[in-house]
């Protein structure tokens, strides 16, 4: 046996071993929760508002310029 301990001995430090991992992986599961409010499958282009956000305000300012030039014939 490894380091000259008894079979009995090492299976016991090897059970604790185990169950020491078990419960610290538990732990640290319970300590950092899934995030559950993230969806699945991602968005399509353009669906989060923060896409939105940008895209509107440049089609405003754009709206804006096309109304305030003045026609030329």
């Amino acid at each position: 046996m490894p380091a000259g301990v008894s079979w009995s001995r090492y299976l016991r430090m090897y059970g604790a071993c185990i169950l020491a991992m078990f419960a610290g992986a538990q732990a640290v599961h319970q300590y950092y929760l899934p995030d559950l409010s993230i969806p699945e499958v991602p968005p399509k282009p353009g669906e989060l508002k923060t896409e939105l956000l940008g895209l509107k305000l440049r089609e405003a300012v754009a709206q804006q310029q096309m109304k305030e030039e003045p026609k030329t014939n």
